[in-house]
């Protein structure tokens, strides 16, 4: 009996939810826009610094996936979604970096091969 009744009481507070929205303190949405002005600083001093090569790229690309995870995170509302959903916007993209990767690293060994065989044939 005390099942059903909190079943009841728990439907209500969805149905009670559902009709205000959800709503989220204003001071969240001012710290990661904060952040991401930090962040954002700290990308254009890659440059104003003259980081070079290796470095300047990684820097340049962490920053921005901190950016576009602040964003999608809070101002997409993803943080408050289920786990499920997030699984479903988050997995695709990662395993198509992976695919982008794995297919970077097969290209870089044909690449190689050829010029050892087509060089030794060459000789």
């Amino acid at each position: 009996m005390a099942h059903a009744e909190r079943q009841q009481q728990g439907a209500e507070g969805q149905q009670h939810a559902h009709v205000e929205g959800q709503q989220h303190p204003i001071g969240i949405y001012l710290k990661i826009w904060g952040l991401l002005f930090i962040l954002s600083t700290a990308s254009y001093l890659v440059d104003y610094f003259h980081f070079q090569g290796y470095l300047r790229w990684f820097l340049i690309i962490v920053f921005m996936l901190l950016k576009a995870g602040l964003i999608v995170a809070i101002f997409m509302h993803m943080f408050w979604e289920r786990l499920a959903l997030v699984y479903v916007i988050v997995v695709p993209p990662v395993l198509l970096m992976v695919l982008l990767g794995i297919g970077a690293l097969e290209a870089d060994y044909t690449f190689f091969t050829r010029g050892v065989f087509f060089v030794k044939g060459l000789l």
